[in-house]
């Protein structure tokens, strides 16, 4: 149950309504997800007119059968979030992750990653989607400098050397310097820009529910390699509202990503509650004692994206409209707002000199900064999943060598620790926890 002022979306949509049929701003946002309105806070933050334009109706986002996914807010996340106003809201909904333990299958080697090691911040936090979205939508409907079109369906759009423009459905038009996509993976922006995509399906699928179980997880999060794909254990808060089982209350409550092969994702879809919470009890083992079912269950295909160039005229990508990776380091929507810290650096720099925030220059250095660094992780990714998602005994026993060696080896350790919290790297200002 997400704890934000209710919000009402026809009030919302009738003060939009009531705007002049042509609005201008500096800048169009296309996608209210997570990369999107944090981009349109930043951009706000430093005092930028901005429309955020979707085609789904808000209320769904918070909706409790919307999705039931959850996202790892890396260090430098919370950093940037916290940068823009977003996550005192934020921060009383998510469990921090103190460890790491990192596993393959049943083998005798792992990494333990523990964030004292490192400083005395945690490693990262996990918090379920929409209590993310529901302080960012709040906060939008707050701002002064947000201007939210939703749901609303773009029926054209104009990109030209002076600026651009876009039509709703509606017949409204919306004007602006330029426009930033965070329309996702299947980006109609990018479709529109005739940008090429690089893309694949891996034989995978994850299945994502919440569990309540009977001990503490202590703030550890579990990631475990099985032939199948990984398994994740993430904390979560406890429960507000706990599960009654044999063994008295189940409070305590972690979020599941089980990623299986496809040819097994049918059947396992076919399973009733109790079917399904059997397999799950095999794969958590018992260190949580008894586990029960707190939510949904839902399945989402699993693939790689990256786009061929992440701007043309008057246009940037980000986020899932650049680039998709496989959940297996957690790290999807942490580039994301890496994305977003670095466009809305190079763009309030050029306004704060009196640039057009939407010459070409500007937008290259935003992908120049961004583009490497995103290529680099999906290419790791990738190869860890392949890597760690079979079971042949040679690859096995080196895989396992090699987290045993670095688990031994505490600089190795630290330089893990300090990537996963995403504070490595040339980071932009957002990031590094000083004012944007």
């Amino acid at each position: 149950m997400i704890l934000v002022p209710r919000l009402d979306f026809a009030a919302m949509a009738g003060q939009v309504s009531r705007m002049s049929a042509t609005q201008t701003v500096e800048a169009i946002i296309v996608g209210a997800g997570m990369a999107g309105l944090t981009l349109a806070h930043a951009l706000a933050s430093a005092g930028i007119e901005v429309a955020v334009v979707d085609r789904t109706d808000p209320s769904s986002f918070i909706d409790p059968a919307f999705d039931g996914r959850t996202t790892a807010i890396a260090t430098g996340s919370a950093n940037v979030l916290d940068g823009i106003g977003l996550w005192p809201d934020l921060a009383p909904k998510s469990c921090p992750i103190d460890t790491i333990r990192v596993s393959d299958g049943d083998a005798l080697m792992f990494l333990h990653f523990d964030h004292h090691e490192v400083g005395d911040d945690p490693l990262g936090y996990i918090l379920e989607n929409r209590d993310i979205r529901g302080p960012l939508l709040a906060a939008a409907a707050a701002s002064p400098h947000i201007a939210l079109f939703a749901p609303a369906t773009i029926e054209s759009v104009k990109r030209g050397s002076g600026g651009v423009s876009i039509r709703l459905d509606d017949d409204r038009e919306v004007r602006a310097r330029v426009i930033f996509a965070c329309d996702g993976r299947g980006s109609s922006m990018r479709r529109e820009a005739r940008i090429p995509v690089t893309e694949w399906r891996y034989n995978q699928s994850s299945f994502v529910c919440t569990i309540a179980h009977e001990r503490p997880h202590q703030n550890i999060a579990h990631e475990r390699f099985l032939p199948g794909g990984p398994f994740a254990i993430l904390p979560l808060r406890d429960l507000e509202t706990p599960i009654r089982s044999a063994s008295g209350e189940l409070r305590h409550a972690a979020s599941i990503v089980w990623s299986e092969a496809n040819d097994l994702v049918p059947a396992i879809r076919t399973f009733d509650d109790d079917a399904f919470t059997a397999e799950l009890a095999q794969r958590v083992g018992g260190f949580l004692g008894e586990i029960a079912l707190a939510s949904p269950r839902w399945v989402h295909p699993l693939g790689l994206s990256h786009a061929a160039r992440y701007t043309d005229q008057r246009l940037a990508l980000v986020g899932d409209a650049a680039h998709g990776i496989h959940p297996i380091a957690g790290q999807g929507l942490n580039m994301g707002i890496r994305d977003v810290a670095a466009l809305a650096e190079v763009v309030v720099d050029a306004r704060r000199l009196g640039r057009d925030i939407g010459d070409p220059d500007i937008l290259a250095d935003y992908e120049r900064w961004r583009r490497f660094d995103n290529m680099l992780l999906a290419v790791v990714t990738d190869n860890l999943l392949r890597l760690f998602s079979n079971d042949i005994a040679p690859l096995r026993a080196t895989r396992d060598l090699g987290l045993g060696i670095v688990n031994a080896i505490p600089a190795a350790r630290r330089f893990s620790m300090r990537h996963a919290m995403g504070v490595v790297g040339d980071l932009p200002r957002l990031v590094r926890g000083e004012a944007l």
